[in-house]
């Protein structure tokens, strides 16, 4: 069930970006078309030649403005960070996998998750790696439009794996007798195509309504990453439907789910004081308090990211592009060491499978 949801999230994801594709070539042919036979003049017939002009080959990704000295040294931190991050999660999907008393609702929605963090930051540290060390700052069309599509699709899961989560927690502290009935495979794997839905059906949106922009000006984008409001600001024509449809997606996204986990956490909090041992209740405070941190993390440099460009003129822009690199970068780093590390069933799983030796030299010393 859960391998299926991995295959069905990839194959979604490049059916949808490969029609995307086919539907900008044909639509821009049609237009041509239609002003060749409809008008007919040579002025207008050079004007839909000159229609390619709107489409430019690519974009040039300008990094972190204001801060090009320093780009050298924070290719190290980010280099550091991504490799982390990459190790960790790839960690946890493979301790998941290998071991069978882990293949619970909790730990199969950890593993996704871990998958989802490396989806995350893979669609942009590669790239932002390749300016800082190499400065090659170029990137096509189509490039800059799949990794926005990848970016908010994966920003999306992760919020929705966030709630599915909390769900989890909640189920376990109110009902943990009825727990594995309520939590079935088959209810997970329909919330988990539900929130998939939902993330291809908004998101996917915010990239093909910028494609159809007409980029006639500039093509230096001032970010680290084709980022959705700062492309559409190189369009030579009126993005408030643009800006007005992504802050709605966030709201709608983001927003609903911050209120499900806070619903969920006040409930879980509400348990956790009634504990009669002070040490439980102290213990079970810190653990939802770790969470609470990373989830209110994302959530907060996500707002602050889509705010900026709307009401943060006075905002410099590497403050900016820091921010937008940090919020997909931070929590793939963080959600391991605070749901896994902490956690004592994935320890040992992990001792046991990829450090066999010390688990029996730990045996041999009791």
């Amino acid at each position: 069930m859960y391998v299926c949801m991995y295959v069905c999230m990839y194959v979604c994801m490049y059916v949808y970006i490969y029609c995307e594709s086919l539907c900008v070539v044909k639509i821009n042919n049609i237009y041509l078309y239609f002003i060749f036979v409809c008008v007919g003049t040579q002025q207008s017939v050079m004007s839909a030649l000159n229609i390619s002009v709107l489409r430019p080959a690519g974009f040039i990704l300008m990094g972190f403005p204001g801060i090009e000295h320093m780009q050298h040294w924070l290719s190290i931190p980010f280099t550091v960070l991504y490799i982390m991050a990459l190790v960790a999660n790839s960690t946890i999907i493979l301790v998941v996998k290998f071991e069978k008393n882990l293949h619970t609702p909790m730990y199969v929605l950890l593993s996704v998750l871990a998958l989802v963090d490396i989806g995350l930051c893979t669609t942009t540290l590669p790239k932002i790696l390749e300016i800082l060390w190499l400065n090659n700052k170029d990137i096509s069309f189509e490039g800059c439009f799949i990794q926005m599509f990848f970016i908010y699709i994966f920003a999306a899961l992760e919020s929705s794996i966030l709630v599915m989560m909390a769900y989890d927690r909640y189920v376990a502290i109110y009902s943990p007798l009825r727990y594995a009935a309520i939590l079935s495979k088959t209810l997970m794997g329909k919330i988990f195509v539900a929130f998939l839905t939902r993330a291809i059906v908004l998101t996917g949106l915010i990239p093909t309504f910028a494609s159809r922009l007409p980029y006639c000006s500039s093509v230096s984008i001032p970010h680290c990453y084709c980022d959705h409001m700062a492309v559409a600001k190189l369009a030579c024509t009126n993005i408030i439907m643009n800006s007005y449809y992504g802050l709605s997606v966030a709201l709608s996204i983001l927003g609903v789910d911050v209120i499900f986990i806070g619903f969920s956490y006040i409930m879980i909090f509400r348990a956790v004081l009634k504990l009669g041992s002070n040490g439980a209740r102290l213990k079970a405070l810190n653990t939802c308090g770790s969470h609470l941190f990373v989830i209110m993390y994302f959530y907060i440099t996500s707002l602050f990211n889509y705010l900026v460009y709307r009401f943060g003129k006075d905002v410099p822009v590497h403050v900016h592009s820091d921010f937008a690199v940090l919020y997909l970068l931070i929590p793939p780093v963080l959600n391991p060491m605070v749901y896994a590390v902490r956690t004592k069933e994935i320890r040992h799983a992990f001792l046991k499978h990829f450090l066999p030796s010390k688990i029996d030299s730990d045996l041999s010393h009791r």
